[in-house]
Parts: C-alpha cells; sequence; structure tokens
C-alpha cells in the first residue's frame, strides 16, 4: 500500500477556510444533482435532462445526463462531508467546464441570459478545493490523521 500517494489524497492544511466554501458549494451542486437525477425541486429528471442534453449535442442524452447528474449529486454530498474531497471536487470542475462550453457559453457570461457565470463560479470554487483539500474540519482530515498515526508507528 502506497501510504505517501494517500496520505497526499487527504491530507490538508486549509484549516476552516475549506470547510467555508465546500459545504455550500457542495449543497448547491447536490441539489442540482438530486434534480437531473430525481426531478427533484423542479428538475426534469433523468428523461428530461437527458432529452435536453442530447438536444445541445451531449449524445447519448440519458447517459449524459446519468453522469452529470451522478456527478453532482454525490459529489456534492462528498464535498460536504469532505470525504474524497479531491476526487470529488476534480469530476465536479470537469462536469462545470463541459456546461460552460456546452450549454451556457453561447448565451455570455450573465446567468440571466443563460449565460456562464454561475457554473464559472461553481468550476473556481471546485477547482480551488482540488488543489487545497478538505481542510482539518473533514472526513478526509480525520483519515489523514489515521494514516499518520500507522505511519509513525
Amino acid at each position: 500500500m502506497n501510504t505517501k500517494l494517500l496520505t497526499s489524497l487527504f491530507e490538508s492544511d486549509a484549516g476552516w477556510s475549506a470547510l467555508i466554501l465546500r459545504a455550500p458549494v457542495g449543497l448547491v451542486l447536490a441539489a442540482h444533482g438530486a434534480q437531473k437525477l430525481f426531478a427533484w425541486f423542479g428538475g426534469y429528471g433523468l428523461e428530461g435532462t437527458g432529452q435536453y442534453m442530447e438536444s445541445i449535442g451531449l449524445a447519448p442524452g440519458f447517459l449524459m445526463a446519468l453522469l452529470a447528474g451522478s456527478a453532482e449529486f454525490f459529489g456534492g454530498l462528498a464535498l460536504v462531508l469532505g470525504l474524497l474531497t479531491r476526487p470529488a471536487a476534480l469530476v465536479s470542475a470537469f462536469t462545470m467546464l463541459i456546461a460552460i462550453f456546452t450549454a451556457h457559453i453561447s448565451n455570455g457570461l450573465f446567468l440571466s441570459n443563460g449565460g456562464y457565470e454561475y457554473a464559472l463560479a461553481l468550476f473556481a470554487a471546485t477547482l480551488s478545493l482540488v488543489f487545497s483539500g478538505a481542510g482539518r474540519w473533514s472526513l478526509d482530515g480525520l483519515v489523514a490523521r489515521k494514516f499518520a498515526a500507522v505511519s509513525a508507528q
């Protein structure tokens, strides 16, 4: 087992700042994923989201809706918990990048016109978490401390 790789995946010096960033971003992502997966919160579910994705060139639409919805929902929950934060944030950042360039870029910057400003903000926040990690107050932090204790023995 490569404890150095695992330790670098889980440890973070971000402290409280990562928690302050990842909790609301994770909630927002999870809610958006729930719209796509389960038609909660006024969403269209997999069928409706899949039809939309197909219409903008992301085919097969149902699979793309399942992938995007899962990345947002499960990635968002992982961010809230601070569990596997770096991989969850990376997948979420990639999902936002795809959203920017397939659904929003042609509408300009502003959200009021269907633009990419909100997806860009989520992209920046999740990319920041890729580099910072979850912070001390997270399940990742707990795992990192356990690895450190085992490595010290």
